[in-house]
């Protein structure tokens, strides 16, 4: 490692070569905050090795909650036609998260951040149809919120990224080959259903694709996961990991589904943040993603949902928008992704058959 994180430059490898898969020529945008300056530098020279055009989009840690506080109605409402054209311009798009405060849109109106969402549903279709990949840099606000020291949680991400193995490459390449299992088992099934304390739901899956997660679109990843039928999901499910609504933490979450729509929710807390989500639009209700997470080098729950739905022993849905690729038709300006943790005591089968049990993946 160099300071507090991964090493740099064998993260910036990793995020070229395997996530992004970068070529010549290729223009490469790429987000982040200020506190993940280290990495960024490390990929601007990756890039420019790699004959790519690196574009770095860096701003300060807050500047989002700044938006929200000061924005007037056509910016809330609308969008940069630059950026859309970047977005439809780019060859791949890069998001580091690295927050200073996980909390920072804590105090903003969760009705006046899914207006925004439902305004830029352009921009981010623009920007799912290009190669993109997810991640993030450790900062002292990640550490705090993991319950951890940041060295701990600096070597807890290193982990989670394959950076502490002889070849990250090359054991990325052996998990992929891993999933690829499960995904051949999986794309025989039917029916899912998933039962823990105070969870009992069916959902159908037959003709839907199933994707190997394998690090491509997120970084850590180590998932399977398809689109369900919309109207397939039937019975109660209750997630025990926190969450994070657009910044606000929710704990708690329980949803009932009749015919694939949620028709009843609470929260133990953050209720108000769950309520304006499903208002988002009529999609909202509707489940888009079905996940199983792999990766046994992410062995908590930290608070951040990148890391959190790939815990090996996990399962998670997300409500809104469906991955086109997964087959999955439903529309939504969401896609807020929960988590039911099945070690001690929880099961999920397909068809009958168990494929996790207590946290065991048995494919």
């Amino acid at each position: 490692m160099s300071g507090l994180g991964p090493d740099p430059d064998a993260f910036a490898a990793l995020l070229c070569d395997w996530c992004l898969e970068v070529q010549a020529g290729e223009q490469v945008v790429v987000h982040s905050t200020t506190l993940a300056a280290e990495l960024v530098r490390a990929l601007h020279r990756a890039l420019l090795e790699r004959e790519a055009w690196p574009l770095l989009r860096i701003t300060p840690p807050g500047i989002g909650a700044e938006f929200y506080r000061h924005a007037r109605a056509r910016q809330l409402d609308g969008f940069a036609p630059l950026e859309l054209a970047e977005m439809q311009g780019m060859d791949a798009w890069l998001r580091i998260d690295a927050p200073a405060n996980v909390s920072e849109l804590a105090g903003i109106d969760p009705a006046l951040v899914l207006r925004v969402a439902r305004a830029r549903a352009a921009v981010f279709e623009a920007r799912l149809a290009r190669r993109w990949c997810g991640t993030l840099w450790p900062t002292a606000a990640l550490a705090q919120q993991a319950g951890m020291s940041e060295l701990d949680h600096a070597v807890f991400i290193e982990r989670a990224l394959l950076l502490d193995q002889p070849d990250p490459v090359a054991a990325w390449r052996e998990l992929s080959a891993r999933q690829a299992k499960v995904v051949e088992r999986l794309s025989r099934v039917t029916e899912i259903r998933i039962e823990a304390d105070g969870t009992d739901l069916r959902l159908r899956v037959d003709g839907r694709t199933w994707i190997n997660s394998d690090g491509r679109r997120n970084m850590p990843s180590g998932e399977v996961f398809t689109g369900p039928h919309e109207r397939s999901a039937n019975g109660t499910i209750r997630f025990g990991v926190p969450s994070s609504a657009r910044g606000a933490e929710v704990v708690g979450i329980e949803l009932t589904f009749a015919d694939g729509e949620v028709i009843a929710a609470r929260a133990d807390r953050g209720d108000e943040q769950l309520q304006a989500a499903l208002a988002t639009d009529p999609g909202a209700r509707f489940l888009g993603e079905l996940g199983i997470g792999t990766n046994t080098g992410i062995d908590r729950a930290t608070g951040s949902t990148l890391l959190d739905e790939k815990i090996a022993g996990t399962v998670h849905l997300a409500l809104g928008r469906s991955y086109p690729e997964t087959g999955g038709v439903n529309k939504s300006a969401l896609h807020w992704d929960v988590i039911c943790d099945l070690r001690g005591g929880g099961r999920l089968t397909a068809d009958g058959d168990p494929i996790v049990v207590d946290g065991a993946l048995s494919v």
